[in-house]
């Protein structure tokens, strides 16, 4: 199996002087999701948690309604990349042919291949209401994400996607070049550990772009938080889902887009994590 991250040789021009050395890299690999014999889309990302990979992406994308649906999984080692190979029942395998892609996308690129706009841009699925959160929480939950990626302190060049709740903080992280195949390998870890996702937030170190809230609300998490900016899509499509959507999360506050009924005060929060306590 490819290792993902992997020692590079260099040689560092800085401050009028040369050196020569190595630097740990992220791994980048072509990763082909196949069903039932037939390629369905190939991605550049990170060869690691691809288990989860493969049932996240299944469902994020809308292949599987459920990881029982994939009747079998192997990950086959390749010269040049990685196959995920799965296997569904006949009803599944048919409507995957309609949707075959054929075409190998760029770095975690999310809508690469697609045939239709209408595809690309499809309604999110719509959330529950789900619990609220206080601005505290989302700073702790923030926090506590940089220490936790193991690749990235490494290499300083990947991203992550992470699930907090509030009695247990952050409880699944994923790391990939990509930051789409970051959110699908969190995806998968949660369903594979069927963890709810409506009981807490979406973590990510990347902007958020359309494709990341349709997997967000796949994901049925009420709540993502993001240090980057949004797109305009990315808002609507938030909004129309009932996601609230937190962006430009940095050390001093954080700006929200859609749905700030979510949050509630400092005291209000307080007394409900009483209560749960009770």
């Amino acid at each position: 199996m490819h290792d993902p991250v992997h020692k590079a040789a260099r040689q560092v021009w800085r401050d009028g002087g040369r050196n020569a050395g190595t630097r740990l890299i992220p791994e980048e690999t072509a990763i082909a999701l196949t069903y039932n014999g037939g390629t369905y889309a190939v991605m550049m990302g990170t060869p690691q948690d691809l288990r989860d990979f493969a049932f996240g992406f299944s469902l994020s994308e809308g292949i599987v309604r459920s990881p029982e649906e994939i009747v079998s999984l192997d990950i086959i080692d390749l010269d040049d990349g990685i196959e995920l190979r799965m296997w569904l029942n006949p009803a599944k395998a048919e409507l995957i042919n309609e949707r075959r892609r054929h075409i190998a996308g760029p770095t975690g690129c999310g809508i690469c291949g697609i045939d239709s706009i209408a595809e690309a841009i499809r309604p999110a699925a719509v959330v529950a209401q789900g619990r609220s959160f206080s601005p505290r929480e989302i700073m702790a939950a923030m926090a506590g994400i940089a220490p936790l990626q193991q690749i990235n302190i490494e290499t300083r060049a990947v991203h992550a996607a992470a699930f907090w709740t509030p009695a247990r903080g952050i409880i699944a992280l994923r790391e990939d070049v990509g930051r789409h195949n970051a959110l699908d390998k969190l995806a998968g870890a949660l369903a594979h550990e069927m963890i709810d996702a409506g009981e807490g937030m979406v973590l990510l170190t990347s902007r958020v772009s359309v494709e990341m809230v349709q997997k967000t609300a796949a994901m049925g998490a009420p709540l993502m938080v993001a240090v980057s900016a949004p797109t305009a899509l990315a808002v609507r499509t938030a909004d129309a889902a009932g996601i609230t959507l937190v962006a430009i999360a940095r050390s001093d506050g954080f700006e929200i887009f859609t749905h700030p009924e979510r949050f509630a005060s400092e005291q209000k929060t307080s007394a409900l994590e009483a209560a749960d306590v009770a």
